[in-house]
């Protein structure tokens, strides 16, 4: 019976060409944005993902204010800004492997007569090195890392070696100046993927804080615990430790001390809003779809008022005619699913690659999984039979006398 049925509501979809399509534009085009967006959306927080975990859950992140994961913020613009003497507070603190401070700020950077302006970062060339660089996912390219000993140093990011970024491709062994300071160029790092880390340069951090003139502030502090430890225990105690060392009540502070997984939970809380946002906006496009389903079906029952009037008079239930109109408004919005679902998929992957192109990110890729588009298959269906139901309820309760009379 469900075969012949739905053989009827197919034959009706596809009689009607032009009024069909135009029935599932609002639906295919909700589908596809809802589509699109949680398959971006996907995309991003799994590749972040990623990311933090192949640096492990062993590090932690200080930084002064409430921007420990935010790279735009430098050492000094905060009101108490982390310092030397809270890294040696954390390096005492019980489950503290190694601590490393670093200094960030924009910075003029000359070459080959061209100037611009971006990050130049002061690393520790000691021990503590090590924490820094696997943070920040640095590898040499070409020629080497700074050492312990140099001074007037610099490694540049990928981008600056590409010709992304000055007119000339800068090279190791090449000079360029910061600050109108001379730097020699002793290696190049890796592409890490996003556009800062590409385009900064990374010197002496004794440097930095002579050409910056930063005193005992740092940007933040890097933090390795021991094998063993849990990230969340090791840093309740920093954050006990420091509000001690700095004199603060709890809730109050003005440092924030952060684990890799609370980094990521905070990314996908806003990928999350984001998404909900805009997907609630792609809801009204949904609603519109299935009014324009409704009013097709109430249409169709007019059209087809004989035919039911005939149905009925040969025996067909009340629940066989709104069987038939329910799988045909059901198909409209399935139809209107599949062609949202193909459509919203090429978008997500267009709108990944621009994106990715225009913010120098390399892991924004659109994640389209199986679940994604069996669920919305079945939502663009619901969404249909639901805008059916009141005409197919008008069609299952004609009289067959009145149905078979009218004109």
């Amino acid at each position: 019976m469900i075969k012949d049925y739905a053989k009827l509501a197919l034959r009706s979809i596809v009689t009607r060409k032009l009024r069909s399509w135009l029935t599932v534009i609002g639906i295919f085009i909700g589908i596809a944005t809802v589509v699109a967006l949680i398959a971006v959306g996907q995309g991003m927080e799994k590749a972040i993902t990623e990311q933090f975990e192949e640096l492990g859950t062993d590090k932690i992140v200080i930084s002064a204010g409430g921007d420990a994961a935010g790279s735009a913020f430098a050492a000094g613009l905060a009101s108490n800004p982390i310092t030397y003497d809270d890294l040696d507070a954390v390096q005492g603190v019980r489950g503290v492997d190694v601590a490393a401070g670093m200094i960030s700020r924009l910075a003029l950077v000359e070459f080959d007569d061209e100037t611009k302006t971006t990050w130049v970062s002061g690393f520790p060339t000691d021990e503590t090195a090590k924490v820094v660089e696997d943070i920040q996912s640095f590898e040499i390219l070409e020629g080497r890392d700074i050492e312990a000993g140099d001074t007037y140093s610099a490694v540049v990011g990928y981008n600056l070696y590409m010709d992304d970024f000055f007119e000339k491709p800068v090279e190791a062994r090449d000079k360029i100046f910061i600050e109108g300071i001379k730097f020699k160029v002793v290696g190049v790092v890796d592409k890490i993927g996003n556009a800062q880390d590409d385009t900064q340069i990374i010197i002496p951090i004794d440097t930095a804080k002579e050409i910056f003139d930063t005193g005992d502030d740092i940007y933040g502090i890097m933090v390795k615990i021991d094998d063993g430890e849990e990230p969340s225990v090791v840093a309740e105690r920093i954050e006990e430790e420091l509000r001690d060392f700095r004199d603060e009540d709890e809730g109050a502070e003005s440092f924030q001390v952060q684990t890799f997984e609370q980094i990521l939970e905070q990314v996908g809380v806003v990928l999350n809003i984001i998404s909900a946002v805009l997907i609630g906006i792609a809801a009204i496009s949904l609603l519109v779809g299935g009014v324009g389903i409704m009013n097709t079906m109430y249409t169709a029952v007019l059209e087809r008022t004989k035919e039911i009037g005939i149905m009925k008079s040969i025996g067909g239930r009340n629940s066989d005619i709104m069987m038939i109109f329910l799988l045909e408004s059901g198909m409209y919005g399935l139809v209107g699913g599949g062609v949202g679902v193909i459509v919203g998929a090429l978008m997500s992957l267009i709108v990944s690659k621009v994106a990715g192109v225009a913010l120098g990110i390399d892991y924004f890729q659109a994640d389209i999984t199986w679940w994604l588009i069996v669920g919305a298959l079945t939502f663009s269906f619901v969404v249909g039979v639901l805008s059916g139901v009141l005409p197919a309820k008008q069609a299952s309760k004609m009289q067959p006398v009145d149905a078979l009379r009218y004109e």
